[in-house]
């Protein structure tokens, strides 16, 4: 069996997932991979590129076609104490759980020091941490172990050139946490069934084997598809043999719900005061019919700016970066469409950020306190990093984060819908919430006005 730290990868990224290797080992074709994911793809080439550059002399071995010949190439250099070798090969035998496995793996350098190698990858990610890429970790750990395989000596340092050109450095910890590893993809691909695997927002957001995975946990009706039910409950509930929304419902009452324990990181937690909203959930969801909990609390405005980011998705990394920030007043006063972009260069996130500042800043110069009206959690999240990044001494930042309206946060105060508790940010969810706040929240408003920021609120940033 060949072992390389991809396969690594593709058991811990996105997340965990023992599916996602069973079904890579099976054949299972995995969806073409999306645009932000070949926009990763390049950044993270062109990253690895630049660093390539700073060296003045180097050993390329990207372009040798032999597998063989790369490694013996490899064997050649470090004997000969190459001061770079670009693209190395490192591989040995090992039995690991009764298979012959041969584990190999291609570090981006090896760089010769007054001790010996160290083993450096590039890396377009910020946080190079256990807890962010465990995957990262263990792939730098398996480099060090495969050197000292084959050369006899450890590596003098593993290193990790990081997403903003930093050098952080990474322990090897010993072969165990490498063996550990590889171990439980050797035993996952000797499987015969599938394992259980629930499905999740950023479990399966960046999985090659989404469309699988979600379409038979809405052909079998799975528990792990109600808002509410995390990984960890998704779980617990599969090993009492409870599969089924419709089971959900049928086992537990809110009381019963409420005391079940269930795995959160190392403790059991009480589901607790949830269980209500997972159960309402559950049921609308069953059901597939919408409701109304209450008429939705709109703040009363006579113009709003339906503010909306683009960005790459959170799930596929933790690079935070926005590439569109997009305003436009719609109202009394309606305005024209509004936005900044990121520049290239060094400088071009500042850029954007600054444009942006600029133009909220001109409309409540025009409009006064407007409230700026967002889905979900997205928007504000990235002001904030925004401003930890490069600061805004002017307190215009400030001003738009006392004026944010959370659409998503509104329409779940006031609606339960039948839709998986994964699609908070589909277009599906925004499209079924226009179509019930046009059937069913515009004849319960008291006013003509109620019922025009209804439409605006709902309607507008739907349909956007």
């Amino acid at each position: 069996m060949k072992l390389t730290p991809s396969d690594i990868y593709t058991h811990r990224r996105p997340s965990e997932c023992e599916l996602r290797v069973y079904l890579k080992a099976n054949g299972a074709s995995s969806g073409k991979p999306s645009p932000y994911a070949e926009v990763l793809e390049r950044l993270g080439q062109r990253h690895e590129q630049s660093h390539l550059k700073t060296f003045t002399a180097f050993e390329d071995l990207s372009g040798i076609g032999s597998y063989d010949e790369v490694f013996e190439r490899t064997k050649v250099c470090v004997a000969n104490h190459t001061p770079v070798i670009y693209q190395a090969l490192l591989k040995c035998n090992l039995r690991i759980a009764g298979v012959d496995c041969e584990i190999s793996g291609r570090p981006d350098f090896l760089i010769k020091d007054e001790i010996g190698y160290r083993i450096r990858d590039s890396k377009i990610s910020r946080r190079i941490t256990q807890k962010d890429h465990p995957e990262i970790i263990l792939q730098l750990q398996t480099y060090g172990w495969l050197f000292e395989r084959v050369f006899g000596v450890p590596a003098s340092r593993l290193e990790v050139h990081n997403g903003p050109g930093a050098i952080v450095e990474v322990p090897f910890d010993g072969p165990d946490p490498v063996i550990n590893a590889l171990r439980e993809i050797v035993q996952i691909r000797l499987m015969t069934e599938e394992p259980f695997s629930p499905v999740g927002l950023s479990k399966c957001g960046a999985c090659g084997y989404r469309d699988i995975c979600w379409e038979k946990a809405e052909v079998n009706r799975s528990v792990a598809l109600v808002a509410g039910v995390d990984q960890g409950l998704a779980i617990t509930l599969h090993e009492m043999d409870i599969l089924t929304m419709d089971q959900l419902l049928e086992k537990f009452n809110e009381e019963s719900l409420g005391e079940l324990k269930r795995q959160k990181r190392a403790s059991l937690v009480r589901v607790g005061s949830s269980a209500y909203s997972i159960l309402r959930n559950a049921r609308a969801l069953a059901s597939g019919e919408e409701r109304l909990l209450s008429k939705p609390d709109i703040p009363v405005a006579k113009n709003y700016v339906m503010f909306d980011l683009e960005g790459l998705p959170p799930q596929l990394d933790e690079l935070q970066k926005v590439y569109l920030w997009g305003m436009q007043v719609f109202g009394e006063t309606p305005g024209a469409y509004i936005s900044s972009t990121a520049g290239f260069g060094i400088d071009g996130d500042r850029q954007g950020w600054e444009e942006f500042l600029t133009k909220a800043s001109e409309i409540f110069d025009s409009y006064g306190d407007i409230p700026f009206v967002h889905w979900a959690t997205y928007e504000a999240t990235l002001i904030k990093v925004y401003l930890d990044r490069f600061g805004d001494e002017t307190g215009r930042a400030a001003r738009v984060q006392e004026n944010l309206l959370n659409l998503l946060q509104m329409t779940e105060n006031s609606i339960v819908l039948p839709l998986p508790g994964c699609s908070g940010f589909s277009k599906k969810a925004m499209r079924r919430t226009r179509l019930f706040i046009e059937r069913q929240l515009r004849p319960l408003a008291s006013s003509a006005r109620t019922r025009y920021r209804i439409v605006t609120l709902w309607g507008l940033r739907a349909q956007g």
